[in-house]
Parts: C-alpha cells; sequence; structure tokens
C-alpha cells in the first residue's frame, strides 16, 4: 500500500485530522474534542468542500468532511477516497481520521475510502515509487466496540483492492498461468486448497470448452479451484460455488473486435478477481460456509489453432457447443467452470459472476450489474447484500422464451442468438444449461460496472465490484 494505516483508542493527538460528519449540520462539541475552539456555532457542510480549520498557535488542521445526506449513503466510500486520494500528496507525516462517532456502515465506509484513496496506480512508471518513498501515518481513532466492524472493513478493502489490481494489470503479464500463481500465493497466505490444471491438461479432464477457447495463444489456459473449508466443518455446513470469467485478454478471436477500446478487454477477468477477492476475504473472516472458487482462465487469441465459427466443440457437461462467434467466449468458458463446480461439490448455492455482455450495459448503463435467477430466495439475498454493501443488482427476466434463440440445428445449444435484441438474457439462457436446473444458481453480468471512469485515474480502471456483494450475500446464506 505504501502507507502505514493503524487504528487507535487513544484520543490524544498532536497532529492534524480529519473529521467526517454526516449531514449538513456540524456537531461543534465534537469539534472541539479535537481543535479546542470554533468561532461558530452553526456551519453546514457539503460532501463537495470540506472545512480546514487551522489553529494560529499550534498550526494544527483539523478538516471537516461532510459525508452528506441519507441519500448520499452509497457515495460515503468515495468521499472520503477522494479527500484522500486529492490531498495525500499534500498531507503531513502523520494524519488521523475521527471515528468514533461514526455508525457502523459509515466506519466501514471510511475506512475502505482511506485504504482506496491512498492506493498508487503508476507502478510500471518508471518514477513509479515517487509517491510511496514519505507516505502519511493514517491512524483510524475508534472505540473499543468498534474494533470488529474495523478489522473487517479493512478485510474487504483488502480484498477490494487485490481485485482491482489484477483487473488493471496489463495482459502481457497477467496471463492465465499468472492467474494460477497468484490464486496458489493468496491461498498459501490465508489457508485456502487449491488445484491448478494447465494447459493441454484439461483435456484429460474433460474441460473442452475452456480448451478450445484457450488454445489459440501462446499463454496456455487454466482450470483454477480455490477451496475455503471453515473450521470444525460438518456435512450440516451449506456450500456455495463461485464461478469468475477469467479471460485475460479478448481479442475476439477469429470474430475479432474492432480497434477501438480494445485496450480495456484486459479488463474481461473481472469476475474471477472478483471470485478470489471473496475467497481471500471469507478466509480471513473465517466465514461459516465452505466456499468453492472457480476460476475458467484463458486468453482469447488468433492464431492457426484457433477455434472458429461453425465449429461444434465439446464441453465438461457433454453437451456439445455449436460456435456462432467466437467472440462469445466468456458463456463457452463459464458453462465448463459452472458443470464442473456443480457436478464435482454438489453445492446448495451458486453463483457466477462474468463481464459477459454489451448488451447489459445497453441495458443498464453503468450504475448496476444485471442479475438474471429463477430463485426468489437468492434474488432476495443479493438484494439485500446490495443493500448493504452500496454495490447494486437489478434483475432480469430469465423467461424459457428466451432459450428458444439458442437452438442449434447441429449441437445441443448455440453459444450465440441470430436476433440482435436481450444478448445479455440469451447469454444467461445459455448458461443455465450448463447448471443442471440448479435451483438456487445467480448470474451476475458485471460488464458495465467492474471497470469504470472514474475521478482517481486518467483512463478507465478496476472497480473491485463483486467482492463486496458476493461476502455479504455468503454472510446472509450462511
Amino acid at each position: 500500500m505504501g502507507v502505514k494505516f493503524t487504528h487507535s483508542f487513544n484520543s490524544e493527538l498532536g497532529h492534524d485530522v480529519i473529521i467526517p460528519i454526516v449531514g449538513k449540520k456540524v456537531d461543534t462539541n465534537l469539534v472541539k474534542d479535537y481543535f479546542g475552539f470554533i468561532e461558530h456555532d452553526s456551519i453546514e457542510l457539503s460532501p463537495k468542500n470540506p472545512i480546514f480549520l487551522t489553529d494560529a498557535k499550534s498550526g494544527k488542521m483539523v478538516i471537516l468532511l461532510g459525508l452528506g445526506e441519507e441519500s448520499d449513503k452509497g457515495k460515503r466510500t468515495n468521499y472520503i477516497r477522494s479527500v484522500i486520494h486529492q490531498s495525500k500528496a499534500e498531507f503531513p507525516k502523520a494524519i488521523t481520521i475521527i471515528a468514533k462517532h461514526l455508525d457502523p456502515k459509515t466506519l466501514s465506509n471510511v475506512v475502505m475510502g482511506c485504504f482506496l484513496g491512498i492506493r498508487q496506480y503508476g507502478i510500471f512508471k518508471t518514477n513509479g515509487d515517487k509517491g510511496k518513498n514519505n507516505p502519511p501515518d493514517i491512524t483510524i481513532l475508534i472505540d473499543n466496540e468498534q474494533i470488529a466492524t474495523y478489522n473487517e472493513a479493512v478485510s474487504v478493502v483488502n480484498a477490494k483492492i487485490l481485485a482491482m489490481e489484477l483487473v488493471d494489470l496489463p495482459s502481457n503479464i497477467k496471463t492465465p498461468y499468472y492467474l494460477a500463481d497468484k490464486a496458489e500465493e493468496v491461498s498459501n497466505k490465508f489457508g485456502i486448497k487449491t488445484s491448478i490444471i494447465r494447459g493441454d491438461n484439461l483435456v484429460a479432464e474433460n474441460l473442452h470448452a475452456l480448451h478450445e477457447v484457450g488454445k489459440g495463444s501462446s499463454n496456455p489456459p487454466a482450470f483454477i479451484t480455490m477451496e475455503y473449508i471453515p473450521e470444525n466443518y460438518n456435512d450440516d455446513y451449506k456450500t456455495i460455488v463461485l464461478v469468475g470469467k477469467g479471460i485475460t485478454f479478448d481479442t475476439g478471436g477469429i470474430s475479432i473486435k474492432p480497434s477501438a477500446n480494445l485496450a480495456n478487454m484486459k479488463s474481461d477477468m473481472g469476475g474471477a478477481a472478483a471470485v478470489m477477492g471473496v475467497l481471500q476475504l471469507v478466509a480471513d473472516q473465517k466465514v461459516q460456509i465452505r466456499v468453492i472458487g472457480i476460476i475458467p482462465a484463458a486468453e482469447n487469441a488468433v492464431d492457426g489453432s484457433a477455434y472458429k465459427p461453425s465449429d461444434v466443440i465439446q464441453s465438461y457437461s457433454g453437451k456439445t457447443i455449436e460456435v456462432i462467434d467466437t467472440d462469445a467466449e466468456g458463456r463457452v468458458v463459464l458453462a465448463d467452470g459452472l458443470a464442473y463446480g456443480i457436478k464435482n461439490y454438489k453445492p446448495d448455492y451458486v453463483i457466477d459472476l462474468a463481464t459477459l455482455t454489451g448488451s447489459c450495459i445497453v441495458a443498464l448503463g453503468y450504475l448496476t450489474c444485471g442479475m438474471f435467477t429463477k430463485s426468489e430466495k437468492m434474488s432476495q439475498v443479493l438484494r439485500s447484500a446490495s443493500e448493504k454493501c452500496d454495490e447494486r443488482v437489478w434483475p432480469m427476466p430469465m423467461w424459457d422464451e428466451y432459450a428458444q434463440d439458442m437452438q442449434s440445428d447441429i449441437a445441443d445449444i448455440k453459444n450465440l442468438s441470430a436476433k440482435p435484441v436481450a444478448g445479455s438474457i440469451t447469454a444467461a439462457k445459455f448458461l443455465e444449461a450448463f447448471t443442471d436446473q440448479h435451483p438456487e444458481w445467480v448470474h451476475l453480468d458485471i460488464a458495465g460496472v467492474s471497470f469504470a471512469d472514474t475521478e482517481f485515474a486518467k483512463s478507465r480502471i478496476a472497480t473491485g465490484y463483486g467482492v463486496s456483494l458476493v461476502f455479504e450475500s455468503i454472510k446472509l446464506l450462511a
């Protein structure tokens, strides 16, 4: 991180402080606890305009940071992130965030905003360490009863940063084998059981669909399985399988994409990154449910051995797939991931995450992901989890009539509908064919929310979307 984060219960502060405040009105007594005096009894705050108070004698500064009203609660992480991000080069050696007065949700927002705000992006610049040479020490001042909330927020934001760093990496570094090695690194650190099937060994394990997508690249595909087993695990514990699309770069294959925005296709493994982050998080927080993370990882490239439109390929489930478009590859690798996870782990619940379709962005824009499920229970769980973590979901239809568009004359199913409408829905219906009609399966199309334009970088960057949402869902299911 390049910064020292700690928490403290000690109010004896000799350096500058930030006081986050919910609402427009400032509690002047709260400010006086840390500043000593305040000239006005009535101060109004706006999230976009922090108030800076400086003690003429000591030189100590207090920043009053507005976090908005109730309607702003989903933006509070970004409010604190913004002030840290914009000011980190100007911060003194030490600064304290006052948080004793905050409710648990707002405290979590503040913790995550601090960690995200100090994050460095220019890791490949020749002066990339310049901002890390003299970083500030940030202390978050809390009470004893807030420590559990603080610790969980730290775990969540570290998992989100793991996911973000993976998505932001360039594809010449972030190959399928790199993801496999990273999964092993995380597993060794957090006590997760991991297995990797690499390259041509996929064929021997009947993971034909993943192999077909990845065989056109000089970087071979990999099938990654991460298994978190809680202490005292027994048959009474529930099991959830998470499957994340892991396309480390997507050229479109033989059905090649246009060059505009092609550089953004390094982000086509946002689902895989979220799954890896969730596995780290549940292990760190010791959640009482078995969690299986499956990442079918491949680079969809073009050479003489690449799979082609009109090919009929095998899959782990035994069903054959007619390839209409090689750029509809994400659903093809997920087909193997879903079928493998459901057959081998007999899960109670299944969630897949994928940057799957541009159609979902057309339907919902960049503010929410599309949620596809026939399970009313899982729909309610995901929506409740969304309220807890500010990662939005929106239910989409899954009527069986849409499945007719995926019927093939030559194979069991085709990978793309011939109709230029309802693309995200027909993609979900394709995936459904490989779930063995699992009653508690949810597909999350995160194409519009995992990689975004923000104020924190000049180009699109990862958001870490899915880590918090799935973690909160798992807690509810456990």
